[in-house]
């Protein structure tokens, strides 16, 4: 009766020659089915993209590359509470950039609380980091620059300034893999953004009133020293911001190749950089 390898009397010999070739034939067969199982499911290309919601005011949220930033965050609905901060940055002490209630709800046992270094009080009781203009934080990948910020005004000699520069309150660029993005806070069209112009990706430029941010073509004038790829309007209402996108985008484009784009309150805009 011949056994299951085709033999009555088979020697140890050509039992282990036998054994050997079905080895062999089932590491074959497995190596086609892994590369097989490698070519059906190929590596996942990692995700770029960069979401950037409007929050209410001058309120901004980032996200990317798994990490959560928010600039003066203001007016939250309590369902952010579930989306923790990986990092807060705050430009200045104003209420309506600085709101406790809404910072604490953010919190999370890693948070990085960002404050210009003139909020001593704010950075001892949020157990912040204080910074200065041109001051630099690491969060995970992404970088974050402290800038100037400040408005004055000068009417018959005399200074009017809401923001003054020596209060050292700060802007941020936030940098990711290379894509920068600008958010203003409370600023006039200062002459230190001729140091960055052609660097910015996005600047989030405030609205008006015109005495403590910017307001028609300051504006435009602003974005022609910066000459970034896109413009966001913040500091603003739903409406004025979709109001001035439709009256400035020629002049703005007459100066730049930007593009003005206006995103509602608590909406988002995502950029594949």
């Amino acid at each position: 009766m011949p056994n299951a390898l085709g033999s009555e009397n088979m020697s140890f010999s050509d039992k282990s020659q036998a054994i050997a070739v079905v080895v062999i034939l089932i590491s074959v067969l497995g190596v086609g089915v892994f590369a097989g199982y490698t070519i059906l499911n190929p590596p996942q290309p990692e995700d770029t993209s960069i979401v950037l919601t409007v929050l209410d005011n001058a309120g901004v949220m980032i996200e990317a590359a798994g990490i959560r930033i928010y600039i003066d965050p203001i007016n939250l609905p309590s369902t952010y509470s579930t989306l923790p901060a990986d990092a807060i940055l705050i430009t200045h002490p104003h209420g309506d950039h600085y709101n406790y209630t809404c910072i604490e709800m953010l919190q999370k046992e890693t948070t990085v609380n960002i404050f210009p270094d003139n909020m001593s009080a704010e950075v001892a009781l949020h157990d912040g980091v204080g910074v200065d203009p041109l001051d630099s934080v690491q969060v995970g990948s992404i970088n974050i620059t402290a800038y100037f910020m400040y408005t004055e005004i000068w009417i018959d000699g005399v200074r009017y300034a809401s923001h003054p520069s020596e209060a050292n309150w700060t802007s941020y660029i936030i940098e990711i893999n290379g894509f920068k993005i600008l958010h203003a806070g409370d600023s006039k069209n200062i002459t230190e953004y001729e140091q960055i112009s052609s660097q910015m990706d996005v600047v989030l430029l405030p609205l008006g009133p015109g005495c403590q941010a910017m307001t028609g073509l300051e504006v435009v004038d602003a974005i022609e020293k910066l000459q970034p790829h896109y413009f966001i309007p913040i500091h603003t209402t739903n409406l004025d911001a979709e109001i001035f996108v439709g009256a400035y985008t020629d002049e703005i484009q007459a100066v730049s190749d930007c593009v003005p784009i206006w995103i509602r309150h608590f909406e988002s805009y995502t950029f594949e950089p």
